[in-house]
């Protein structure tokens, strides 16, 4: 049987998505503190931290026509707050925070401040 391979742009898989992303942050001057940190509530691909906030970074990635921050949904962010409440009490934060989303698109890189 013969089969014809289409040269077609390969989608970035998660870790080389979060790879890139964690790199982005680094030349933006953020320190990584964490990685696809897990509880028992969720999970939070990237935490970083900048001056005087602490960022807590979900990536999405995708080579597709559609934004890929729709696929955060009510429940993965309910998920996520959660995950960045455990965390905070959990290491005794006591600086600001935000929940940011770093979208990866076609060769592309994008900082959403703030999602939540």
């Amino acid at each position: 049987m013969f089969f014809k391979f289409f040269n077609r742009k390969k989608v970035p898989t998660w870790r080389e998505a979060e790879e890139r992303a964690a790199r982005f942050l680094e030349k933006a001057s953020l320190k990584i503190t964490a990685r696809n940190y897990h509880s028992r509530f969720g999970e939070i691909d990237i935490i970083a931290e900048e001056e005087n906030i602490v960022h807590f970074v979900e990536v999405k990635a995708t080579e597709g026509n559609y934004d890929p921050l729709e696929r955060i949904t009510s429940s993965k962010m309910a998920k996520i707050t959660k995950t960045v409440e455990y965390y905070i009490l959990k290491n005794g934060i006591t600086k600001e925070y935000q929940i940011d989303a770093i979208v990866v698109t076609n060769g592309n890189i994008e900082w959403v401040r703030n999602i939540f």
